[in-house]
């Protein structure tokens, strides 16, 4: 932020009920105020004064009612050992604290907020508040992982590499998605991860094709391929993991070999490209490449040199999301986006899909830097929609239509793992196993 005095206020998230109803919603906490108290309890809030490098944390007051019911809430002893803070008070001390500071200090230095909906109160007190610089500065702050960071992100691979593992070892005696998502979600709550990163995508056959399908309800008869997405959260840092996978130990059909393969191909390219200043937009340009290069062997993309067709656009109709994403806190986390976009006369656009592509895989984002955490997750899909709207595109004549309906059974394949950039290279963080170990786990080599 370049400032030197100033008050960062922020709020934790409040226990809420559901709507017209006296039943809590799942508590999640908002993921700045856990980037900087450590404290996953609702009902918190925090102050940090600049100028003096003193972060204070404000813990509920106890509630009789509450702690016979719920159970006791953190009291301040608890606090003070458990959490990285200079102090602990409770809520009631919190308004006067404002007060105190704001006499002090609030007419040369603001108090800084993230949002104008979060505004600290005091009746006595009319705040001088700014609420541009908080948010990016948190926001370049939080885009490379320190060492604690990692650990947890490789703790949360770890346990969904276990239960990707188990569904992979099961999935022969599986009659429906459900039980894929029930499996996973046993095998992650039992290794001490309640929460999962994200809601557990299970789609298998044509459903693989929906890039976020979540029903996770349908047989698993006839059905050539399950795409499986789902990563465990561990103290709040996600995981991000996708496998594909037949329900046998072998590939059904000659069509769901190649796409996997492909896929497998795309994904190893670009991963081993991986270090500190690269740009991944270049990454997510070769993985288009790689992709048009195999569905041209294949017959499904046709008259057309592979630069011609990738500036048509026509692979986006077979690969439509980014290379991959940020990931921390949030599942898709948060960085600093360079302010200088880069220009569209850099062969980039014809490969985004704006609406699908998240930092690091945008115009605007700027190249890889040590510690940053990104996933890399090709994907070649067969979508009956997005083969529909493709007939009616420019490009529509790069595509054999009649070859690429035949793919639709396929549903799709995507593999996608969590990458640690380092300043000369990378560490694939993702233990769940793929390709050819897989096969073996699922025919019950291995």
């Amino acid at each position: 932020m370049g400032i030197s005095a100033g008050l960062i206020y922020l709020a934790g998230q409040p226990t809420v009920n559901w709507a017209d109803s006296d039943q809590p919603r799942p508590f999640r906490q908002k993921r700045y105020f856990y980037y900087l108290s450590g404290s996953d309890d609702a009902d918190c809030y925090l102050t940090y004064d600049i100028k003096k490098d003193f972060l204070t944390l404000y813990i509920p007051d106890f509630d009789l009612h509450r702690a016979i019911w719920n159970g006791p809430t953190v009291t301040k002893e608890e606090a003070e050992h458990k959490y990285d803070v200079d102090r602990v008070h409770y809520h009631a001390s919190l308004r006067r604290d404002l007060e105190k500071w704001a006499r002090k200090y609030n007419q040369s230095d603001p108090v800084y907020i993230l949002h104008e909906s979060e505004k600290p109160t005091a009746p006595s007190v009319d705040f001088r508040l700014d609420s541009k610089q908080l948010l990016p500065a948190m926001n370049a702050a939080r885009g490379a992982k320190d060492d604690h960071e990692i650990q947890m992100i490789l703790q949360a691979n770890k346990i969904s590499g276990i239960a990707h593992r188990k569904i992979l070892e099961n999935i022969r005696n599986m009659s429906n998605e459900s039980e894929i998502e029930g499996l996973f979600l046993n095998t992650c709550i039992s290794h001490g991860a309640k929460n999962q990163s994200y809601e557990i995508i299970a789609g298998s056959g044509r459903n693989a094709a929906t890039l976020h399908y979540v029903k996770n309800n349908e047989p698993l008869k006839g059905r050539q391929l399950v795409c499986l997405d789902a990563g465990a959260e561990w103290n709040c840092y996600a995981s991000d993991v996708t496998r594909t996978f037949p329900m046998t130990g072998e590939w059904p059909s000659a069509h769901t070999r190649s796409i996997y393969r492909l896929v497998e191909r795309m994904q190893e390219e670009c991963i081993k490209r991986i270090k500190k200043g690269v740009r991944f937009l270049d990454l997510h340009v070769l993985a288009h490449t790689i992709a048009i290069e195999g569905l041209l062997e294949l017959g499904i993309l046709r008259r057309g040199a592979v630069d011609e067709i990738r500036n048509s656009g026509a692979s986006k109709v077979f690969f439509p999301h980014g290379l991959g994403h940020h990931i921390g806190l949030e599942v898709h986390d948060v960085s600093e986006e360079n302010i200088m976009a880069l220009d569209r006369t850099h062969g980039y656009s014809p490969v985004l899909i704006p609406a699908a592509c998240l930092s690091p895989c945008t115009l605007s984002a700027p190249v890889l830097d040590d510690g940053m955490i990104v996933t890399v997750e090709p994907g070649v899909y067969f979508s009956r929609p997005a083969l529909a709207d493709a007939q009616k595109q420019p490009f529509a004549k790069y595509i054999n239509f009649e070859l690429a309906r035949e793919y639709i059974p396929v549903g799709g394949a995507r593999i996608e793992d969590d990458i640690l950039v380092t300043a000369d290279g990378y560490e694939n963080m993702t233990t769940a196993p793929k390709g050819d170990e897989m096969l073996e786990i699922i025919g019950g080599e291995r």
